[in-house]
């Protein structure tokens, strides 16, 4: 399909959005995320309708879905190839076609999800080391042994296994044997998000 390098933009930056929040821009956003004006950005949506590229409902401010994949491979740089499954000591079980994994998909949320880097060994007991990708799914609430990105009432943000204590109390379990869990008043601690996948690079 044949879209102007603005439309792209445009597409991207709706993605993009919807991914990480787990909802739609407004027009207004899409005019500030891209430095232009609303007018403009309601220009480029109802050229991206016309060619049915998205559609919206003109009657709720976060409507605009994608609903056909236009974006060139530069733009979908999260899919790889599937070639099969494999057991330690075993041959490669060949998939019969070929397939694709596709990084957005699988690590999907309504909520929105965002990846962090790993810094330091404070879970490495949990196989998450320094300098891992780990990604997070936006949620404000967790269930007790689950990784949640925890925001101190200091400002400072740690990653940790979340645990509720009595007397509405939390504690933040390091996955590191040498190191002391901090309990904390509820209110003193935000739980962000919540673990739900790792991604690790061998490359020096």
């Amino acid at each position: 399909m044949n879209l102007t390098p603005r439309q792209v933009d445009v597409v991207v930056a709706i993605r993009n959005y919807r991914h990480l929040n787990g909802y739609a821009p407004t027009m207004q956003e899409l005019a500030d995320q891209l430095g232009t004006s609303k007018v403009t950005i309601f220009e480029h949506v109802g050229a991206l309708e016309k060619k049915r590229v998205i559609r919206r409902d003109k009657h709720k401010a976060r409507s605009v879905e994608i609903i056909a994949e236009v974006l060139p491979d530069e733009n979908r740089p999260t899919k790889l190839p599937l070639l099969g499954n494999i057991a330690a000591g075993s041959p490669i079980e060949a998939v019969e076609n070929r397939e694709e994994i596709d990084l957005e998909t699988l690590f999907h949320s309504n909520r929105g999800v965002y990846v962090l880097r790993v810094r330091g060994e404070s879970m490495i007991e949990d196989h998450l080391c320094d300098g891992d990708y780990v990604v997070i799914e936006r949620r404000e609430t967790a269930r007790n042994g689950e990784q949640v990105v925890a925001l101190m009432d200091t400002g400072e943000a740690t990653l940790k296994r979340f645990y509720k204590e009595p007397g509405n109390r939390i504690r933040l379990q390091p996955a590191n044997s040498s190191m002391e869990p901090r309990i904390v008043d509820a209110d003193q601690c935000k739980v962000q998000g919540v673990v739900i996948g790792v991604l690790r690079s061998y490359h020096a």
